[in-house]
């Protein structure tokens, strides 16, 4: 009787100790599984680079005023000069107060020197001018907008579809011009 009774309580015994191994073991598994979740989003949001509802402001040496906002943006780990936005406005508000409206898809801009590359279903308005097009280089720097891709200008009278348009900011010339030669810029007299 008493073997039978030494025998039950090792049974028990043993299965209380491994039970008891088995879910220490499985909390340890399950806290390190935990740590490491942990890590793996600390390091995340120490790596990451993006900023949510971006705005930058500047006014260059001749008073024209440069706005650029945009839904997301990513800074550049290679040069921290540069950004690359998703949702791009930008307002330009030149020194005779005449204002100019850009938004794109994607925009690329350098802090330093404010220049901005647009890029995807660029919208230029200025005044009753409408330009579209697939890209836009616009330096402040250098004084120049450089449209081109599928580029479509609409004014009350006139539709100009060309590869690119260029324009002297301070100057306000413009240059139109086609890829290739052969072309020629195509204008449409609404009147």
């Amino acid at each position: 009787m008493k073997k039978k009774i030494s025998l039950v309580v090792i049974f028990f015994v043993s299965i209380a100790l491994i039970v008891f191994f088995y879910s220490n073991n499985n909390k340890k598994a399950e806290f390190k599984i935990k740590q490491e979740e942990i890590q793996k989003i600390e390091e995340r949001s120490y790596s990451s680079n993006i900023i949510e509802n971006v705005k930058y402001s500047s006014r260059d040496i001749n008073d024209n005023e440069y706005i650029i906002t945009a839904k997301e943006g990513e800074i550049d780990l290679k040069n921290s000069s540069v950004i690359f936005l998703k949702g791009v406005t930008a307002t330009i508000i030149l020194n005779d107060k005449k204002g100019i409206k850009i938004s794109s898809n994607f925009g690329k801009y350098n802090i330093n020197n404010f220049d901005t590359i647009f890029s995807k279903n660029v919208i230029i308005n200025y005044l009753q001018n409408e330009i579209k097009g697939e890209y836009l280089d616009f330096s402040i720097q250098r004084n120049s907008m450089i449209i081109s891709k599928n580029v479509i200008y609409k004014n009350e009278d006139n539709i100009l579809k060309t590869d690119v348009i260029e324009v002297n900011i301070k100057t306000r010339d413009t240059k139109l011009f086609m890829y290739d030669k052969e072309n020629k810029v195509s204008l449409l007299n609404q009147n």
